[in-house]
């Protein structure tokens, strides 16, 4: 065989081992969406990953299988990867939750307003009840015009004891909740307190619905804007936070 065969030859082979290593990387982010609902994705010499917290957040209870949930005990180590990881630079974090667990949502959001890299949210669907805080944890937070968010007291289901300290129990719940949104949004808690006890907007029930404008004209949320917004907002946030 010729120099020149075998230099065909081994150009062949490269290629060949390029589009296995390139295939099974694909198949790895199919495998990652499917067992985690996230996705790495990198451009322009940024990569950012892409969280969903949907359906219900599960706590200490599983929930049952024909419910979309968010498991916390997978988000949350999912989220110190993101942190630690050299090869990531941004979260975007994407909210369609009817809320759910409250301890466990609220650790989320704790974890994620915690981080040091750069944190969108975008508000898709809804942002209902604990996903509240979820949404306003990131640094920026966005949601589409015709999504909604539904801020109502603490509930619970199951046997309730009748007593002081149960009132108080929920109150001081309450408060933790009213007191993360406002420290990481812009509206105040006073204001809060008016759309948790809100009589005409719900049937059966207490508490405010706001539209995606309405969410941004109180202060909960920061812009309306949808995909584009948040990644491109997100990528100057890297830009900025790289150059520090």
């Amino acid at each position: 065989m010729s120099d020149t065969e075998k230099k065909e030859t081994n150009e062949e082979k490269e290629e060949q081992s390029e589009e296995l290593e390139k295939e099974k990387t694909e198949n790895l982010q199919l495998e990652n969406v499917k067992l985690s609902n996230s996705i790495t994705t990198k451009t322009d010499g940024t990569s950012l990953h892409c969280m969903t917290i949907i359906g219900q957040i599960e706590g200490h209870y599983i929930l049952p299988n024909d419910q979309k949930s968010t498991k916390y005990e997978q988000t949350i180590p999912l989220l110190v990867s993101v942190e630690e990881s050299d090869d990531i630079d941004g979260l975007l974090i994407i909210l369609n939750t009817v809320g759910g667990d409250v301890e466990a949502g609220l650790a989320i959001a704790e974890m994620i307003a915690s981080m040091s890299k750069p944190t969108v949210s975008l508000v898709l669907g809804g942002g209902h009840s604990i996903g509240v805080p979820l949404a306003v944890s990131a640094k920026k937070s966005f949601i589409v015009p015709s999504a909604t968010m539904t801020v109502h007291p603490v509930r619970t289901t199951g046997l309730v004891v009748s007593a002081p300290q149960t009132y108080n129990y929920f109150n001081r719940m309450q408060d933790r909740i009213l007191k993360f949104i406002e420290g990481h949004s812009n509206i105040n808690i006073e204001r809060l307190r008016e759309m948790l006890s809100a009589k005409d907007e719900l049937a059966t029930d207490m508490g405010t619905v706001l539209e995606g404008k309405e969410a941004v004209d109180c202060g909960l949320i920061d812009e309306v804007g949808g995909l584009n917004e948040a990644i491109t907002t997100l990528k100057n946030m890297v830009k900025e936070w790289k150059n520090q």
